[in-house]
């Protein structure tokens, strides 16, 4: 169920997108922040929050939560940062989500 991708130097067009779908504090903060890539993973609402503190903690990212159209079951959680940073939240997230799946079967 959970999808992972990363954007590279994210251009004004999908960047409008992400403001669209955030919420106005989120928008103040990445306005002061420097970034050049996004990770964007989606999971669980529980997922969400899990990785977001995960994120923040290990990693010098901004989580931020993109509300789309199914809020109850499906939500994506961005992190803004520079390209290593963005790289290391995202591996790790992912490693996480492999080490979860496989203590559930």
């Amino acid at each position: 169920m959970a999808e992972a991708r990363i954007i590279y130097n994210p251009g004004k067009m999908v960047m409008k997108m992400f403001y669209r779908k955030m919420n106005q504090e989120s928008r103040k903060e990445l306005a002061e922040r420097k970034y050049d890539a996004v990770g964007l993973f989606q999971t669980t609402v529980a997922g969400v929050l899990y990785y977001a503190d995960r994120v923040a903690k290990t990693s010098n990212v901004y989580p931020v939560e993109i509300n789309g159209s199914c809020p109850q079951h499906i939500i994506t959680l961005a992190f803004f940062g520079e390209t290593a940073a963005v790289e290391t939240a995202m591996k790790m997230v992912i490693q996480e989500e492999k080490e979860r799946k496989n203590r559930l079967i």
